[in-house]
């Protein structure tokens, strides 16, 4: 594999789609114009102080280093990767451009390099020690030829369909990979809040990584768990035929009471619900009643329409959602949702 280069869509990778549709990889700093004349690190550096970004020294080196190695270092014939944390998916493509400044070719971002997206692997294939390193939050970064031959490995047994029977061999430690930590020196200072922001988003994926392993019905149980955590009394409707009711919950228990939730919980990784089961959840609900899709598979595009015209009130939950839920109100689950999900506080200096 050539040299690969690591892209993050955004925050939480809500760019992806834009990056796959567009056929492109950006970056920000729209405010500080088209960086084509710029020719050195340090030329980049005055631009961005210049036009009032990132001006903190940490933040400042940071950007200034990653702008740059977005104008400056990489190829046509590079390797690239994003992330989608909805599908859970990691695009694999390759830079089919110089450096463009194209403002309106993607949302938010100005900064452009057009790829061929060519395949995906999903984050559940991957090694421990390849899901730390591309778990960092950096906007920009090169995972290492360790990463970026375990995926085209990946690519290539997912195109013949071996993934699962074939599994990978362990790799060694994260230790092998310092490229994907945060640069520090004199062209870019360590900054404390990209670290902390580092720290809690690698947290939020590896907390995914948890759910995953769930049986169905233990994620039954979780939703019950999370519900009870935001105040209403939950239980798990049991096995047989629920008619899309997995999950009951209300104030006071009974259903008495409103709001009246009804959830229907699918664990069903890599397989998104479309529209035809939205539809017929939506059929099971009563006058009165709010419903609750949990599916850490997510959502078609055509099921989050049909959920946002539905005539009763309902909220789709996919495993992104999920997890900042369990985070949110994590303090106030019961013995239960601990049990099934252990996690552990870690504290952070306050500036």
């Amino acid at each position: 594999m050539e040299r690969l280069w690591m892209v993050r869509a955004g925050e939480r990778g809500y760019l992806a789609d834009a990056f796959k549709e567009r056929q492109c990889v950006a970056i920000g700093f729209r405010e500080s114009g088209d960086f084509t004349p710029i020719q050195s690190l340090a030329e980049m550096r005055q631009r961005i102080w210049d036009t009032g970004q990132d001006r903190k020294p940490g933040a400042l080196g940071n950007a200034a280093s990653m702008a740059w190695r977005f104008r400056g270092e990489m190829k046509p014939g590079d390797r690239v990767i994003t992330y989608d944390p909805a599908t859970r998916q990691y695009l694999i493509g390759e830079i089919t451009g110089g450096y463009e400044y194209e403002p309106g070719r993607v949302p938010d971002y100005a900064h452009v390099r057009s790829v061929s997206w060519t395949s995906q692997v999903n984050r559940d294939d991957l090694s421990v020690e390849s899901r730390n390193v591309l778990g960092s939050t950096l906007t920009l970064f090169q995972p290492g030829p360790d990463v970026a031959q375990e995926l085209e490995a990946l690519a290539v047994r997912a195109e013949a369909g071996s993934v699962d029977e074939d599994p990978l061999p362990p790799r060694p430690s994260p230790e092998a990979f310092p490229q994907a930590e945060p640069e520090t020196g004199p062209e870019s200072e360590t900054d404390w809040e990209v670290i902390r922001r580092d720290l809690v988003d690698r947290a939020h994926e590896f907390i995914k990584d948890r759910l995953l392993s769930l049986s169905p019905s233990d994620m039954e149980e979780l939703t019950a768990s999370v519900l009870r955590a935001m105040g209403y009394k939950a239980r798990v409707t049991g096995k047989g035929p629920d008619r899309g009711r997995d999950v009951t919950a209300s104030p006071d228990g009974l259903g008495f009471q409103s709001p009246r939730i009804v959830a229907e919980v699918k664990h069903r990784p890599r397989n998104p619900i479309g529209a035809p089961l939205i539809r017929s959840f939506l059929g099971g609900l009563r006058s009165g009643e709010n419903g609750l899709y949990v599916s850490t598979g997510g959502f078609t595009q055509e099921a989050k329409y049909e959920a946002e015209r539905a005539s009763f009130p309902l909220t789709l939950v996919d495993l992104d959602d999920l997890a900042s839920l369990v985070v949110e109100h994590y303090d106030r689950f019961d013995a239960q949702g601990r049990v099934l999900l252990p996690l552990t506080r870690i504290y952070w200096p306050v500036a």
